[in-house]
C-alpha cells in the first residue's frame, strides 16, 4: 500500500494522462529530469515497461493500460483519505491552488489572502497569475485546484459560478477624445488602429462577428494577449484596446462600450484532476463572499 500511494505514481498517472513527459513535468511544476528518473524507478520495481515512446509524446504499453486504473483509484482514494485525516478536527488545511486573472491580482489576492489567513490560517495559498487560456489549460492539467476564468458566453453552469459581470471599454490615452467621453458606440470602433488578443481567442472571435453582424469592420494593428500588453501598447500612442474592465492603468482613459453594451464573465471553475478538500472548498465559499464585494 505504501509504495501504490507513493508520489511517483501521480508521476505515473500525469504522464498517462498527457501522454508526455515534458507537459507531465510542466504540470507538476518539477524537472523534466525528476519525471524521467521517477518513471524509471517505477518501472525497476514494477519488472517491466510502463511507457512506449512515440513522435508525439509516451503511450501506455499493454502493461501499464493493465495497471492503470487501479493505480489511478488508489491514488484518489488516498488524496481523499489524507485530506479527511488533516481535517479531522473539521479545520480546513492544506495547500489550495489558485489562478488568478491579471485584472483581478492587484485588489483581488490581497482580500483574499487577507480573509483567509484571519478565518483559515491553516489554508497555504499558492497564486499563479495567466490569461484566461493559460489558467484553463492549467486546471485541465490539474496544476491548479481553482480558477479564475474569462466566459464570453451568456450561458450560466452551477460547475462555474458566475462572480461578476463586467462591461467591455475601449481604452486609449489620456485625453483622448474618444475614450475621455463615458460611452462610446460599438459602430465607433470601425477602423480605429486596435490592439488585441491573437486568434484563436473567444474575445476576438466575439468582436468580429458583431462587427461583420454590423457591416464594419475592426483594424487589428497589434496582437498582444494580456492586458499588461495591451495597456503598453495603448501607452505608446496611436492604438486603442477593448478590454474587460474600467480600472486601467494611469496615463490611459477608458470608454463604456454601448450600442450594444458588452459584458464578459468571470467565473470559478475547478479542476477535475485533483480533489475537492475542505480546504479548496472554504477558499471557494470566501471567493463567492469576495464577489459580492467591490474586489473583482
Amino acid at each position: 500500500m505504501t509504495a501504490i500511494i507513493d508520489g511517483k505514481w501521480s508521476v505515473f498517472i500525469k504522464v498517462s494522462e498527457l501522454g508526455s513527459v515534458t507537459h507531465a513535468a510542466s504540470a507538476l511544476g518539477v524537472p523534466q529530469s525528476v519525471v524521467s528518473r521517477q518513471i524509471g524507478a517505477i518501472e525497476r520495481e514494477c519488472g517491466g515497461r510502463l511507457f512506449r515512446r512515440t513522435g508525439r509524446g509516451v503511450v501506455l504499453t499493454e502493461f501499464g493500460q493493465r495497471i492503470f486504473p487501479g493505480v489511478k483509484a488508489l491514488v484518489a482514494q488516498a488524496a481523499v483519505l489524507a485530506d479527511e485525516i488533516q481535517t479531522l478536527s473539521g479545520e480546513p488545511i492544506g495547500a489550495v491552488r489558485l489562478g488568478v486573472l491579471p485584472s483581478a491580482v492587484q485588489r483581488f489576492v490581497g482580500a483574499l489572502l487577507t480573509r483567509v489567513s484571519q478565518r483559515f490560517p491553516k489554508i497555504q495559498l499558492h497564486f499563479t497569475e495567466g490569461s484566461s487560456v493559460q489558467l484553463e489549460d492549467w486546471l485541465n492539467q490539474g496544476r491548479l485546484d481553482l480558477s479564475l476564468l474569462l466566459r464570453e458566453n451568456e450561458l450560466e453552469s452551477p460547475d462555474e459560478p458566475t462572480l461578476r459581470r463586467v462591461p467591455l471599454t475601449l481604452i486609449g490615452p489620456a485625453g483622448d477624445p474618444l475614450t475621455s467621453k463615458p460611452e462610446v458606440n460599438f459602430d465607433q470602433l470601425a477602423g480605429l488602429p486596435l490592439a488585441l488578443p491573437a486568434e484563436p481567442h473567444l474575445l476576438r472571435a466575439r468582436l468580429n462577428s458583431l462587427a461583420r453582424e454590423r457591416n464594419i469592420e475592426l483594424s487589428i494593428k497589434v496582437e498582444a494577449d494580456s492586458l499588461y500588453l495591451q495597456e503598453a501598447v495603448v501607452t505608446q500612442g496611436g492604438y486603442y484596446a477593448i478590454v474587460g474592465t474600467r480600472r486601467v492603468a494611469p496615463g490611459l482613459s477608458s470608454a463604456l462600450i454601448v450600442n450594444p453594451s458588452l459584458t464578459r464573465r468571470i467565473v470559478l471553475s475547478t479542476t477535475l484532476l485533483r480533489p475537492h478538500t475542505l480546504a479548496t472548498r472554504a477558499v471557494t465559499a470566501l471567493i463567492l463572499e469576495l464577489s459580492k464585494t467591490d474586489f473583482l
